[in-house]
């Protein structure tokens, strides 16, 4: 294939984001929201953690539209800028594709009704995210464009761009704007308490993990109000330049409000060269212009080699999108086994200084993060600070340490300083401290000599007002850090071999598919199930929404993992026992063949999820009431009862969105619709209502929702307070019928509807195993009862457990395409995993000092992971740790009563030291006095 690379101006290489470019340059940047804290530049620097710090030049550049200037070439210290470079073209040879050519927001220019670009102070959602991010253009201020004040009054309009039939607007549901909108008016109100929110919407769509507890926090805050209204803008006040929004409620009708700023919540449009790359790459493209995907493998394209993932997929979240794109590279990776390990090269380190006999030398290193730090906290006084400090013999702030050339700049420094220890002030250690690590381990000293003072989640982000104080609180936070790096001592890391098998829990659809995937690149996979059958839940499903036939597709898919030689299947099967460590469990298996100790390197949690059992709206005492799964049964068999009703009633949220169960199950809404379709083709003259809180027909199941609403399927709202009520009765003909009541906002009154049959859209629940295979496999659950992942967006298929991972509705309920989905990324996430001959423990694990365990086995009750054990010894019982097994918690030393366990690198020496440096005796004894005094 031929690469075309669009000359970039920037030499990479030499760049080290100076900015002397960015201070110097003339031109003006066009979008006055969406440039970077180098305002109104054509050169600015780019802030993300994930990509180097380097300028950036863009088409405001006056050389490049009128041939002249070029300041920027002639400051650059390092020759980093040539502005007469022209593309280059290249020729590669692979043997796939990944297409992830993103999205692209709703334009709302392009509608006149929105007056985007109009009205000074209307701005979209997209816009507003920069105002909100600390390196935006007023370095994290809310600010109105006409005047520079803080908005008082802000309004979020939903649905723009989405959901509409109008020309220049797509009829889809964008699937992330309630949610992203709802974030925004949090960070409003973090950012001014006093401020009035207002978000009019049609349906509020939380139907991801956690976004209903997300959306209900959002609605309970102090002047925040939802509106289920259609909203237009009328005008803009000549003066104040505030904002004027048209909209209704059942009880005002029409009214008119004035707000200081309108976001327009745009919604997500397919990338704009879309079918340029269809036609390059060969490939379809939906009637929406995104990817036209097999219903079955969502990461495939039409054409083989070539696949798909995040948006292009469609309009997803970004926890959908992580594992679309470890699934497509699961794929790539069975395409390409035959090319495994054949291009990798393995990283040499420097050969490791011993620094065991020198005096500590500290070096700390101060970021910015851009403005997230040093819009708050003092940067240069810090530092200033740091250099008075015990031990400490070098100090510089950095704009972004993360950034690969600050990464260099440290381990440049480390070595020409002769340091020894290094602080890095920055952000949680929760995601870079292993890029810390390695970096000072380039620079020839251990990696746990580095020390990590989180200046940022800790301070800047918590005392964003309180300037002063927060950079007080920096320079005590990095003084305790010195204080501790005076005490770290070296840690090794071992080398555990890794045992190449898989061990699948659960053998429904995303099981099948998890195990296929990891068969399929030469692995052996144990695939467990409960039953005496595979297939789970999806023995109960017919078609999907889009119409395909499930049942062909499971029996596909059931004889593709009975023909796998490498695939070994347990019916009727129960883990008795789950023992091991990462690269190397045991788990002991009791099914009809026996009872089989299995040996494996990884483990994916796929045991599906359960139906609740209504027992509301006579659920079990009339036989015209079912669920779901029932009717749609029922209507695969042509049952007459069904078929020929004369009327069927559907109630949604059954047993969820409530006290109890306080989240969406995210497939009963289209479930919903599917089945009235469904009857409506088979009987068109059927009357179907549908009773709903919120209709999440997201994606593009929009448009079978307006698709039922245009067959006259009736859809009427209810509120939480006022549910539905049942009773048996007769209709005015004399015919038994479930009288069905209901209220309707629209008419003010209660309705009262005659069905044959009462269909609940009942919830998905956690299945009943789940408590148990989590104590087997030592892993958490949500709130909710489902299985928690490592990081919701950042590790979305990984348990916090090493070597656990987690795929299918066991993870949250979720429509077969995405469990698909999630399957091949967990199965691309263990082949990360087995793909090597060695896993690397860590080296902050426990140690027992024998001579102070008295043996009371305080520590082993207390371990969760069963990394500790009492033997025998000459001086009797005495606690021992297993290195291998220890996930460094620290538990075992909090419970031991004589001291005898420490964690390494957590010792009482490096803490207390910690604590010593906070305050001094003088500082807190009086403290202490007072409050003893005051109890």
């Amino acid at each position: 294939m031929t690469l075309i690379k669009k000359p970039r101006y920037i030499l990479e290489e030499k760049c080290t984001g100076c900015t002397t470019c960015v201070e110097y340059c003339p031109a003006k940047y066009p979008d006055e929201y969406n440039q970077e804290i180098s305002k109104n530049k054509a050169v600015h620097i780019y802030f993300a953690q994930a990509i180097p710090l380097i300028a950036y030049i863009d088409e405001s550049c006056l050389y490049l539209k009128e041939n002249k200037c070029r300041i920027c070439e002639g400051v650059c210290k390092n020759n980093a800028i040539d502005l007469k470079q022209t593309p280059k073209k290249r020729e590669i040879t692979v043997g796939a594709i990944l297409l992830a050519p993103g999205f692209e927001p709703f334009d709302p220019k392009t509608k006149e009704e929105y007056h985007y670009g109009e009205f000074a102070n209307v701005v979209t959602s997209m816009d507003y995210e920069r105002l909100l991010c600390s390196t935006g253009p007023y370095s994290g201020e809310i600010l109105r464009g006409s005047d520079m004040k803080h908005p008082h009054k802000v309004a979020w309009i939903q649905c723009v761009g989405s959901r509409r039939v109008t020309p220049g607007e797509n009829s889809y549901c964008s699937a992330v704007c309630c949610t992203y909108t709802q974030k925004q008016v949090i960070l409003t109100k973090d950012h001014h308490a006093e401020a009035e929110c207002t978000v009019f919407h049609n349906d509020i769509r939380s139907y991801g993990k956690d976004f209903e507890r997300y959306y209900e926090r959002t609605e309970q805050l102090p002047g925040v109000r939802f509106i289920r209204s259609y909203a237009s803008i009328v005008r803009e006040d000549p003066n104040t330049k505030n904002v004027t929004v048209r909209y209704s409620t059942f009880d005002e009708g029409v009214k008119e409000e004035a707000f200081d700023m309108v976001v327009l919540s745009v919604g997500l449009n397919p990338p704009v060269d879309a079918k340029d790359v269809a036609e390059k790459f060969g490939i379809q493209l939906d009637p929406n212009n995104f990817c036209k995907l097999n219903p079955v493998n969502p990461m495939e394209s039409n054409r083989p080699g070539i696949y798909v993932s995040g948006a292009f997929q469609g309009p997803i979240d970004i926890p959908e999108s992580v594992f679309s794109a470890s699934g497509a590279g699961s794929q790539i990776g069975q395409l390409l086994d035959y090319r495994r390990g054949n291009l990798a090269e393995e990283r040499v380190y420097p050969s490791e200084r011993d620094v065991s006999k020198e005096e500590p030398r500290i070096g700390v290193f101060v970021c910015h993060c851009g403005a997230n730090i040093g819009r708050i906290v003092n940067v240069p006084e810090t530092v200033e600070y740091c250099k008075t400090l015990p031990s400490v013999v070098y100090a510089q702030e950095q704009l972004f340490s993360c950034a690969t050339n600050s990464a260099r700049e440290i381990t440049d420094v480390t070595k020409e300083k002769g340091l020894n220890r290094v602080v890095i002030a920055a952000c949680s250690p929760r995601t870079l401290e292993p890029l810390f690590r390695d970096t000072v381990r380039e620079a020839g000293i251990n990696q746990y000599f580095c020390e990590m003072a989180n200046i940022r989640e800790h301070d800047s982000w918590v005392h964003s007002k309180e300037k002063e104080e927060a950079t007080e609180k920096a320079k005590d936070i990095i003084r305790m850090s010195v204080a501790r790096a005076c005490h770290l001592e070296p840690l090794q890391e071992f080398d555990l071999p890794v045992n190449k098998a898989a061990l699948v829990v659960g053998g429904g659809v995303a099981g099948m598919n998890c195990a296929l995937s990891i068969a399929n690149q030469g692995h052996e996979v144990h695939l467990v199930e409960k039953a005496k059958e595979l297939g789970g839940m999806v023995r109960r499903v017919y078609s999907t929404l889009e119409g395909l036939d499930v049942q062909a597709y499971l029996h596909d898919l059931i004889a593709k993992v009975y023909g796998h030689p490498l695939i070994h299947v347990y019916h009727d099967a129960t883990i008795t026992e789950a023992t091991g460590y990462v690269g190397n469990f045991v788990t002991v298996v009791k099914s009809e063949t026996g009872v089989a100790e299995i040996k494996h390197g990884a483990s994916v949690i796929t045991i599906g999820a359960d139906l609740y059992t209504p027992t509301e709206y006579l659920y079990g005492q009339d036989e015209r009431v079912m669920t779901h799964l029932d009717l749609e049964g029922r209507i695969a068999e042509r049952d007459e009862k069904i078929v020929n009703a004369k009327s069927l009633v559907m109630i949604h949220c059954v047993g969820c969105r409530n006290e109890d169960r306080n989240y969406c199950s995210r497939i009963c809404c289209s479930q919903s619709v599917k089945n009235a379709l469904r009857l409506k083709e088979i009987n068109p003259q059927m009357d179907i209502t549908i009773l709903f809180r919120d209709m999440r027909t997201y994606g593009f199941k929009e448009d079978f929702y307006r698709e039922a609403s245009n067959k006259d399927v009736k859809f009427i709202r209810y509120e939480p307070q006022e549910p539905p009520q049942v009773e048996a009765g007769e209709s005015d003909e004399g015919r038994p019928v479930l009288k069905v009541t209901a209220p309707d906002y629209v008419m003010g009154k209660k309705l009262v509807i005659d069905a044959d049959i009462l269909a609940l859209a009942a919830a998905v629940i956690p299945s009943a195993a789940t408590n148990e295979v989590a104590a087997l496999f030592k892993v958490t659950l949500s709130p909710d009862g489902f299985f928690k992942e490592a990081h919701v967006k950042l590790r979305p298929v990984e348990f916090g457990t090493e070597g656990v991972y987690l795929c299918g509705l066991a993870h949250y309920p979720k429509f077969m395409q995405e469990t698909i989905n999630q399957a091949y990324g967990a199965a691309g996430r263990v082949l990360t995993l087995l793909s090597h001959d060695t896993v690397v423990a860590s080296g902050s694990v426990a140690q027992v000092n024998e001579s102070r365990c008295i043996g009371c086995g305080a520590c082993v009750s207390a371990c969760t992971y069963g990394a500790l054990d009492l033997r025998d010894t000459k001086q009797g019982k005495k606690a021992m740790v297993n290195p291998v097994l220890c996930k460094g918690d620290g538990l075992c030393n909090s419970k031991c009563p004589t001291g005898a366990i420490q964690l390494k690198h957590y010792t009482d020496q490096e803490l207390l030291s910690e604590i010593d440096a906070m305050a001094t005796e003088e500082e807190i004894l009086p403290e202490m006095d007072a409050a003893v005094g005051d109890v």
